[in-house]
């Protein structure tokens, strides 16, 4: 076992937390909105024991990187600090974590937008729960992992994608109101599947392009007079607004619209339709595509046995997500591979897994 061969002896336990792409409700979450994620097959898998030399040590498998730290040190880059965060966020509300021994693991795509942060940190707080025997549910690990990740990754995230780690399967979609917490499975129209598709771009402005449009929105609601943009449900109501806030209040108005018509049930036809339209509203009034996504976006639109497709994540690169018809998604993913990678890109399937 690499665990041991790396820390000398045996994990005490493991947990797993998957990663996660959302059909319905992008840049929706941080505006209060709804939201509509499901599970995805890979997975990260954190194996944990107790630490004797009052040091932290993490070692990442997929990076052959290895990180000790005292109990009390700054916050360390990288991988690192997703985990150090959970520890902290942990001892701040009051539980006692010993120095540990720490081993990650992972099939979730780094950078394609499935949220590999947050199966990190669900992973590891699931171990430590298990470990300590820690009186905490799930939706708290998803709250605590989002707490991780905004004060010690830096990342200012809403709570869809800890929610959708710790809560959703991979047979149900998850829908979530980000304002009150309340949650439920619900099903996939009938005789559909999901297809995942890396668009090989690197997500190079994700960061900075989302808390521009994080900023963008908290100004459109203020004008508008609401606590967020959630509030206002007639996209008629942004008329006055200056552009580009017009166009950014717009996309989050509309978007939670879509995700609440799906919520009593739609034919997958209405379902393709409303993943397309999102995908317009995105490159359009959100200005969160590239030509790659448009680009893959349209050859998967135009495919047989594609309902509809959209990016997915935060944009400028990344992944797209199309529902299809079930039992051909091995087929459909392989042949929209083949015509895209055709003009040059470099994608790749990520659901369903195909060993390639």
């Amino acid at each position: 076992m690499k665990f041991e061969k790396i820390f000398g002896k045996q994990p005490e336990t493991e947990a797993t937390a998957p990663g996660r792409v959302n059909l319905l409700g992008e840049h929706t979450d941080y505006n209060d909105g709804f939201v509509l994620p499901t599970a995805i097959p890979q997975k990260t898998t954190v194996q944990i024991g107790f630490s004797t030399d009052r040091q932290h040590h993490f070692y990442s498998e997929d990076l052959n990187e290895q990180v000790s730290i005292l109990e009390t040190s700054h916050t360390p880059s990288g991988f690192a600090s997703y985990i150090f965060g959970c520890i902290q966020v942990l001892e701040k509300e009051g539980h006692t974590v010993p120095s540990l021994n720490l081993y990650v693991k992972s099939s979730v795509p780094m950078g394609a937008g499935l949220s590999s942060s947050a199966a990190l940190e669900v992973a590891t707080l699931r171990a430590v729960r298990q470990l300590l025997n820690l009186p905490i549910n799930d939706v708290e690990i998803a709250q605590l992992a989002q707490q991780a990740e905004i004060h010690y990754a830096g990342v200012q995230c809403g709570i869809m994608d800890q929610m959708a780690s710790s809560l959703a399967d991979t047979e149900h979609m998850l829908f979530l109101d980000t304002r009150t917490l309340e949650r439920h499975l619900i099903s996939f129209p009938p005789g559909t599947e999901i297809v995942v598709i890396d668009s090989g771009v690197p997500r190079t402005l994700a960061t900075s392009g989302y808390n521009q449009r994080r900023a963008e929105c908290e100004q459109a609601a203020h004008l508008l007079g609401v606590k967020a943009l959630r509030d206002i449900t007639k996209p008629e109501a942004t008329e006055d607004l200056p552009e580009p806030l017009r166009r950014r209040a717009r996309h989050v108005i509309t978007e939670n619209n879509r995700v609440l018509e799906v919520l009593p049930g739609v034919s997958s036809q209405r379902f393709g339709e409303l993943m397309n339209a999102s995908h317009a509203s995105l490159r359009d009034d959100y200005e969160v595509s590239v030509p790659a996504l448009d680009m893959l976006v349209e050859i998967l639109q135009k495919t047989p046995g594609v309902f509809g497709a959209r990016l997915t994540g935060a944009g400028f690169g990344g992944a797209c997500v199309a529902l299809v018809v079930k039992d051909e998604e091995r087929a459909i993913a392989t042949q929209v591979l083949e015509q895209y990678n055709d003009t040059g890109h470099k994608g790749r399937v990520l659901v369903p897994a195909i060993n390639t």
